[in-house]
């Protein structure tokens, strides 16, 4: 894990996303319904003081914005597990650990975790406290990832980045004691970081490697694997990778059938009953899906549904960047990987 990677900054809570569905909005904003719809606050009357009332308000406002959040715009930056003492927040001497670790090997592929620009790509970010080589990818709305210890650089300085890209290798670069990726994420300005953890999950990625969550409304390239894999099973969805009313009513009827909660939400209950174990040989809309997956992770397919030896191949390259058994079989861990 990382032996310094510290912060003496306060963290901070996280703001308005300011490059997501609510951006530009006031909390006032969005309990005037301001952009939200039919957003109902319930406030109490009677006998509450003005800091219950603010309470109430801030946490219904909470509620709205981290639902919108899981809208398919962010992934896992990597796959490892959670070293002891790598948490945020862990004690560094007189500061904190600003990040989150992610154990792996060295040459473990290391993503972007949402669409951006690399603003830094030099020791330690140029951020104070950091070592090893290091990215810091620019979202938007005052949103950064940091991305340290890294072993090799997958894109240079300036470049735009898609969510899922791969960007760099894993490594033990700087002061570490063991090959690992240092995570940040950073709110309002570089340098005021917040949980990566918590903040991805209210994104609807799980971090320790778990299925995404994706939310009505969403958009992008897990959105056209979720038409992929519905299609299959016979909606005849239109794949344009926006998760409208018409594929969410599809999502529900196919969560009803499977006996699970018709939310309309992709997550871990609505995944595995989803996907296909799928191997070469097969062909159809499942593997157009795995092929869309493959993409967002920069496999460079032709999305034909044909799952041939250039799909088998992009299949066991992912697997063994990633640590993952490399057999050529997209079954539920691939899938879970790639639409993490």
């Amino acid at each position: 894990m990382c032996q310094s990677c510290a912060t003496s900054a306060i963290p901070a809570p996280l703001p308005a996303d300011a490059s997501g569905p609510f951006r530009g909005l006031s909390r006032r904003g969005l309990l005037a319904g301001v952009g939200l719809g039919a957003l109902a606050v319930h406030l109490p009357t009677g006998s509450a003081t003005a800091a219950e009332t603010e309470a109430e308000a801030a946490a219904a406002v909470a509620a709205a914005a981290a639902a919108a959040a899981k809208n398919g715009a962010w992934a896992c930056p990597a796959l490892g597990r959670f070293p002891a003492g790598g948490h945020y927040g862990a004690p560094r001497g007189g500061a904190s650990h600003a990040g989150q670790d992610v154990s792996n090997s060295t040459g473990t592929a290391v993503h972007a975790a949402a669409a951006g620009t690399v603003v830094r790509r030099s020791w330690g970010g140029g951020l104070p406290g950091r070592t090893g080589n290091a990215l810091v990818i620019a979202h938007g709305g005052g949103q950064y990832t940091y991305y340290g210890h890294l072993s090799a650089y997958r894109v240079g300085l300036n470049a735009k980045v898609k969510a899922g890209q791969r960007i760099a290798d894993m490594g033990a670069t700087g002061n570490v004691t063991g090959p690992h990726l240092h995570f940040e994420t950073h709110t309002g300005r570089l340098g005021t970081t917040v949980n990566p953890v918590s903040f991805l999950a209210a994104r609807g990625v799980d971090l320790a490697g778990g299925w995404s969550r994706i939310d009505p409304g969403a958009s992008g390239a897990t959105v056209v694997v979720i038409q992929h894999l519905m299609n299959q099973r016979g909606y005849g969805l239109a794949v344009d990778g926006a998760y409208g009313s018409v594929s969410a009513d599809a999502v529900k009827r196919f969560q009803r059938s499977k006996g699970l909660t018709a939310d309309g939400q992709v997550g871990p209950a609505t995944w595995p009953k989803l996907v296909y174990t799928l191997r070469q040989g097969a062909d159809g809309s499942h593997v157009r899906a795995l092929q869309a997956a493959l993409n967002k992770r920069s496999a460079g397919l032709a999305v034909d549904g044909g799952f041939g030896s250039a799909t088998r191949s992009a299949v066991r390259a992912y697997q063994s960047v990633n640590r993952l058994v490399v057999d050529g079989e997209a079954g539920p861990v691939t899938w879970r990987a790639l639409t993490g």
